[in-house]
C-alpha cells in the first residue's frame, strides 16, 4: 500500500470515529432540544471550524463561484437529513440507527440512473433489492421499536443524504469543496434555526462543552473524509465507511448500556454486504476496457 492509499485509509477512520462521536453528542442533545434545534446547534458549532479551513485552502472566492439553485436543495436536504436523524436518536441506538442509515449508498446507486444518467446493470439493481429486505429486517412490527416513526425518520434522512450525495456530484464539477461545506453549514444554521424559532429552548450552560466538542468532531470529520477521497481511491475509502457499526457499538455499550439483538444484526450484515458487493462492482466496471463499437 502506497504511502497517499495508507493515509487515505488513516483519514477515513478517523473521520468516521469523529463523525461517531459527534452523533453521540447529538443523541445527548437530542433528550433535552427540539430536532431542529439540534441541526442548527450542529450547522452553527461547525461553521467557524470550516469556514477557517475553507479561507486558508482558497479564499473568499472560490465560496462566491456556486450554483446557488443546487447550493438551496442540498442545503434543505441536508436539514431534513439532520432534524430526522436527530429526532430518530432520541429513541434508537447508535448502532440500530447507522444500521438502517447504511441503505444510503445503495439509493444514491438507485438515483445516479434517472438524476444522473448513470448505469446500472442487473448485477446491482439485485444487489440494492436484496439490501433493501436487509432494511425490511431491520423495520419488522415487533412493537420494540425498530419498526417505529424513529426507524423511518432514520429513512427518511438515508433518502435525504441520498438526494443530498447526489446533488454533490453534479455540484463537485463546477463548485469547489470549501463552498459545498461552507454553505451547507450556514444553511443548516441558519434554516434550521428558523424553524426550531417557534419552540426554541435556553442552551444550558452545562451543554455548552457538548457543543463546541461536536463542532469541533464535525469540522474535523468534513476536514478528514475530504482528505481521505483526494487521497485515495473511492473503491478504497467507501467500505471504511460500515466501521461506523463499531464505533456505534462501543459508543451504545459504554454510554447507554445497550447492545444490538440478533435481528439487528442480521439486518445489518445484508445492508452492508450489499454495499460492499456494489462498491465492487462499480469498482470493476471502473476499470473494465471500454467497449468499441464496429465503424
Amino acid at each position: 500500500m502506497s504511502d497517499h492509499s495508507l493515509r487515505a485509509v488513516l483519514m477515513m477512520l478517523a473521520a468516521v470515529a469523529c463523525f461517531s462521536l459527534m452523533d453521540a453528542g447529538l443523541k445527548q442533545l437530542s433528550a433535552h432540544y427540539p430536532a431542529f434545534q439540534v441541526a442548527a446547534l450542529r450547522g452553527a458549532a461547525s461553521l467557524p471550524f470550516v469556514l477557517a479551513w475553507a479561507l486558508h485552502r482558497g479564499g473568499v472566492a472560490p465560496l462566491l463561484r456556486v450554483r446557488w439553485p443546487l447550493h438551496l436543495l442540498r442545503g434543505a436536504m441536508g436539514i431534513a437529513m439532520m432534524a430526522s436523524f436527530v429526532y430518530a436518536l432520541r429513541t434508537l441506538p447508535l448502532s440500530t440507527a447507522y444500521s438502517i442509515f447504511f441503505v444510503a449508498p445503495l439509493l444514491v446507486t438507485a438515483l445516479s440512473v434517472p438524476l444522473l444518467g448513470e448505469k446500472v446493470g442487473p448485477r446491482r439493481w439485485t444487489a440494492i433489492g436484496i439490501g433493501l429486505l436487509g432494511t425490511l429486517v431491520l423495520l419488522r412490527p415487533t412493537g420494540d421499536g425498530l419498526g417505529s416513526l424513529a426507524a423511518l425518520a432514520v429513512l427518511l434522512a438515508a433518502a435525504m443524504y441520498a438526494v443530498s450525495a447526489v446533488t454533490v456530484r453534479l455540484l463537485a464539477r463546477t463548485d469547489s469543496t470549501q463552498a459545498m461545506m461552507v454553505w451547507l453549514m450556514l444553511m443548516m444554521a441558519v434554516g434550521a434555526g428558523a424553524l426550531a424559532w417557534p419552540q426554541w429552548r435556553p442552551v444550558r450552560i452545562d451543554d455548552a462543552w457538548l457543543i463546541v466538542g461536536i463542532g469541533i468532531m464535525g469540522g474535523f470529520g468534513q476536514y478528514a473524509v475530504t482528505e481521505a477521497f483526494r487521497l485515495g481511491e473511492a473503491s478504497l475509502i467507501a467500505p471504511l465507511e460500515y466501521t461506523a457499526l463499531v464505533y456505534g457499538v462501543i459508543l451504545d455499550a459504554t454510554l447507554w448500556g445497550v447492545l444490538p439483538d440478533a435481528v439487528t444484526w442480521l439486518g445489518a450484515a445484508i445492508i452492508v454486504g450489499s454495499g460492499l458487493y456494489l462498491l465492487r462492482r462499480e469498482r470493476v466496471a471502473a476499470h473494465a476496457p471500454p467497449i468499441v463499437t464496429p465503424p
